[in-house]
C-alpha cells in the first residue's frame, strides 16, 4: 500500500473535449464546420447529447429537448449521435494520457481527471503536463481540448471551464483562497439551486462569504454537508484519481415517440437487450448475475425491477425473457403507459471465482 505524504500537494489535471460529439460530427464532415449543430435525432421526445459552439451562441445546450432547441436556432442541423465514432476517439485521447500517467479517472467519453505529481513522461510540471496533451489531442485527433491545473479534483474541473474552449487555466496552491473567493457559491460541486438558496437566505452569494462562517455553524444548518461545503470554500478536496473502476451496469434504453403500455413493450424488451448483450460480450473478466428493468411512466416517474436468477443469462434470447416477465413486477394501473424502457445487466463478480462457486454448487 502506498502512502501519499501530505505535505506535498498534488498535482491534477482536468481535461475536457471541447463540445466533443459536435466537434467530432464537423471534423467528420467539412459541410458542417462554422454551423450550428446538435448532435440528437430531430422529434419531440429527443434531446441534445452535444452542441456545437456556434448552437452554443442561441442558447441550445446539452440535455435540452431538441425541438426547444430548434425553436432557439430554427436553422440547427440535426445530426443523430454515432457513439462507435466517439467511442473510438475517446480511446485515442485516454493512450495521450496513457503516455503521462496510470492515475486517469475518466467521467465520461469527452473528460477526466489526471494525477500527473508524478509522470511517465518526465516533463518538468505540470503546466508542461497539460500543454503536451492538448497539443497531442490536437494533432493526432485533429480536435481541441481545453484543461485546468490545480492541487486537487474540484479546483483542476473548476478551471478547465475559466478557458474554453481550446484553452488551459492553472491554478497553484498559493492562489486558490484568491481564486475562490470571488466565485459565486453554484460554482462548487454539489451546490444546485435548491442549497444555493438556503445559502442566499443566510446573506451568502460567494465563496468567500461561505468561508467567513464557522464549520459549527455550517454542521448545525447542514449537517455532514455543512463540513463539506466548509472545506470546499477554502479549497480543499483530498479525494484522490481513481483509475477507472469496474462496469457497474451494462444497459441500452430507448425513449419512445408515443408512450406504451406494459403488454406492448415486449419487442422493444427484445431489441434492447440484444443491444445490451452485445456490450456484455466486452466484458471479459467479470460475469454479470442480475438483470434490471428500467421503465419510465408517462409523467416522468422512473421504475426499476431486477432479479437475480438462480443460474445468469447465458443469452440475448434469455436476458430478454428475464426482463419481460419482470414486467410482472410492476404495479401500476394497467393503463399506465410509459416513454421509456431500458434493459441492464448488473451484479458483476469476477469470472473465475463466479466460476469456482459454480462448480462447488454444481450451477451454470
Amino acid at each position: 500500500m502506498v502512502v501519499r505524504v501530505s505535505a506535498s500537494p498534488r498535482k491534477i489535471l482536468h481535461v475536457d473535449m471541447d463540445a466533443f460529439y459536435a466537434s467530432v460530427e464537423q471534423r467528420d464532415d467539412p459541410s458542417l464546420r462554422g454551423k450550428p449543430v446538435a448532435v440528437a435525432w430531430r422529434g419531440a421526445r429527443s434531446v441534445v447529447c452535444a452542441a456545437s459552439y456556434e448552437a452554443r451562441v442561441f442558447g441550445v445546450r446539452s440535455a435540452m429537448p431538441a425541438i426547444r432547441a430548434e425553436r432557439l436556432c430554427p436553422q440547427l442541423i440535426f445530426v443523430p449521435p454515432d457513439f462507435t465514432r466517439y467511442k473510438a476517439v475517446s480511446r485515442q485521447v485516454r493512450e495521450i494520457f496513457a503516455r503521462h500517467t496510470t492515475l486517469i479517472e475518466p467521467l465520461s467519453l469527452d473528460e477526466a481527471y489526471l494525477d500527473v505529481t508524478v509522470t511517465r513522461s518526465g516533463l518538468g510540471s505540470a503546466t508542461a503536463t497539460a500543454e503536451a496533451i492538448r497539443a497531442a489531442i490536437r494533432e493526432e485527433t485533429q480536435l481541441t481540448a481545453s484543461a485546468g491545473v490545480a492541487p486537487n479534483k474540484f479546483l483542476a474541473k473548476i478551471a478547465s471551464d475559466f478557458r474554453k474552449p481550446d484553452g488551459l487555466f492553472v491554478i497553484r496552491p498559493q492562489q486558490v483562497e484568491a481564486f475562490l473567493t470571488p466565485l459565486p457559491v453554484d460554482r462548487l460541486p454539489g451546490v444546485g439551486k435548491v442549497m444555493e438558496a438556503k445559502l442566499a437566505a443566510l446573506g451568502i452569494a460567494t465563496v468567500g462569504e461561505l468561508r467567513a462562517h464557522a464549520q459549527a455553524e455550517l454542521e448545525q444548518r447542514f449537517g455532514r454537508w455543512g463540513r463539506r461545503l466548509h472545506e470546499l470554500a477554502r479549497g480543499i478536496d483530498e479525494h484522490p484519481v481513481q483509475p477507472e473502476r469496474p462496469t457497474l451496469q451494462i444497459s441500452a434504453e430507448d425513449t419512445f415517440e408515443h408512450d406504451l403500455r406494459l403488454e406492448e413493450l415486449e419487442p422493444h424488451i427484445h431489441r434492447l437487450a440484444q443491444k445490451a448483450w452485445a456490450g456484455y460480450l466486452q466484458e471479459h473478466a467479470r460475469v454479470a448475475r442480475t438483470v434490471v428493468l428500467k421503465l419510465k411512466t408517462s409523467d416522468f416517474h422512473t421504475l426499476t425491477r431486477s432479479l437475480t436468477p438462480a443460474q445468469r443469462p447465458q443469452s440475448a434470447a434469455e436476458l430478454a425473457g428475464i426482463a419481460c416477465s419482470l414486467r410482472e413486477r410492476v404495479e401500476r394501473p394497467a393503463e399506465s403507459r410509459y416513454r421509456l424502457v431500458g434493459v441492464g445487466l448488473a451484479g458483476f463478480v469476477d469470472r473465475d471465482s463466479y466460476q469456482a462457486q459454480a462448480d462447488l454448487f454444481g450451477a451454470g
